[in-house]
C-alpha cells in the first residue's frame, strides 16, 4: 500500500463470529496481513487471531515471505488472496508453471481464491497481461482452475474519477485488454481504495468516514453518501467503458491510519473501518449487493516504508491487543 492522490482503490473487510454463523453475504470480508515488522506474532499466532475473531479471508503479499503463514493456513478454511510481485517470474509459460509448482502445489490444503499479479504496478505495465495469461494457463494445466488470476490497481489507474459516472482508465491500451481478460475468465479486478489518500480539506470529513454528512450528491440517478462508494463506482464506470461491465471489483485494500499524519487518529480510524465493515454488505449505488473487500491491515507494522502513517494502519498492535474498538 502506498500513499495515493484523489483516489486509491479498494480493500476491506472484517467479519466476526463463528464461521458457521457468518451470513454468506458477509463472508466476502477479510483483512490484509502485512508482515513488515520485527515484533509481529508468529504465523501460527496470526492465523489463530484471524480464527478467534472470525476473520475468514486474508491477503498475503508474497508466497516467499508468507510461506510459513500459508503452511499455518492449511485446513482452516480461510480464503486467501496471494500476491506475486515479480512480473518477470511469469513472463514465459515454463516460468509460470515452475512458479505454480513452487508456490501453489505445496498448499493444496489452503483456500487460495485469487492471485494478484503485481500490486499497484506503475512501470513496465505492458508485462502485466502476459504474466496473467501465462499464470492462468499454468494454473489450469496443474488442476487449479478455481483460482482466479487478477492484478491489484490503485486509483491513479483512472484518468478521470469524478463524477463517478465519468470514470475512465488513464491508459486504455493497457487496461482495456486486462479488463477483457478478466471478463473472459470470470475474474475480478482487484483495487486498493483509500478515501484517506483521496480526502482533501474541501470535502466534508464525515463524507470520507461513513458518517452523516451534508456532502451527499447525485450522479446519473445514483445518490452518493460517502467517498468510498464514489471511488469504487468510478472504477465500475471505467470497466463499463472498457467493454467489461460484468467484471466485479474486489477491494483488495482499504483502511485509515490511527496516527502519524493529518486526519490520522484513533477516532477517525475507528469510524472509517467500522463504517466500512457496516457498509460493504450493501454494495455501491452503481452495483448493489455485497462488496468483497479487505481492510488494511491486521497489524501496525514498525518497518513499513514511507510516511509515518504507513506504520499505523493496523486493527491490532503487535502484541495482539486491539488498536481500537471494532464491533465485528
Amino acid at each position: 500500500m502506498t500513499g495515493q492522490g484523489v483516489a486509491s482503490v479498494l480493500a476491506v473487510a472484517l467479519f466476526i463470529g463463528a464461521f458457521a454463523s457468518i451470513p454468506t453475504a458477509v463472508r466476502s470480508i477479510g483483512v490484509c496481513n502485512g508482515m513488515k515488522g520485527n515484533n509481529l506474532p508468529s504465523p501460527a499466532e496470526v492465523v489463530q487471531l484471524y480464527q478467534s475473531n472470525g476473520i475468514a479471508a486474508m491477503r498475503i503479499y508474497s508466497p516467499v515471505v508468507g510461506a510459513a503463514t500459508l503452511r499455518a493456513l492449511a485446513g482452516t478454511g480461510i480464503d486467501v488472496v496471494l500476491d506475486e510481485p515479480g512480473l518477470d517470474r511469469l513472463l514465459t509459460l515454463d516460468a509460470a508453471s515452475a512458479w505454480v509448482q513452487a508456490n501453489i502445489t505445496p498448499y493444496r490444503g489452503v483456500n487460495i481464491k485469487y492471485i494478484a499479479v503485481g500490486n499497484e504496478v506503475s512501470v513496465n505495465t505492458t508485462k502485466i497481461l502476459p504474466a496473467m495469461e501465462n499464470l492462468h494457463k499454468a494454473l489450469s494445466t496443474a488442476g487449479f482452475d478455481k483460482i482466479k488470476v487478477s492484478t491489484a490497481v490503485k486509483m491513479d489507474v483512472l484518468g478521470t474519477s469524478s463524477p463517478p459516472s465519468g470514470g475512465k482508465f488513464r491508459d486504455p491500451a493497457v487496461m482495456g485488454p486486462i479488463a477483457k481478460f478478466l471478463a473472459s475468465n470470470g475474474s475480478p479486478l482487484l483495487a486498493n481504495v483509500y478515501p484517506y489518500f483521496a480526502y482533501t480539506s474541501n470535502i466534508d470529513l464525515n463524507f470520507a468516514l461513513f458518517q452523516p454528512t451534508s456532502a451527499t450528491f447525485q450522479d446519473s440517478g445514483h445518490t452518493y453518501t460517502n467517498l468510498f462508494d464514489a471511488m469504487v463506482d468510478a472504477i465500475y464506470a471505467a470497466l463499463d467503458k472498457a467493454g467489461a461491465p460484468a467484471v466485479p471489483v474486489v477491494v483488495s485494500e482499504s483502511g485509515w491510519p490511527s496516527a502519524g499524519g493529518e486526519f490520522a487518529s484513533v477516532s477517525n480510524a475507528q469510524k472509517y473501518n467500522q463504517g466500512l465493515i457496516d457498509h460493504v454488505g450493501k454494495g455501491t449505488p452503481r452495483r448493489p449487493g455485497a462488496v468483497e473487500a479487505y481492510i488494511f491491515a491486521m497489524f501496525n507494522e514498525n518497518q513499513k516504508e514511507g510516511k509515518e502513517t504507513e506504520r499505523h494502519f493496523g486493527l491490532f498492535n503487535p502484541d495482539k491487543s486491539p488498536a481500537y474498538t471494532i464491533k465485528f
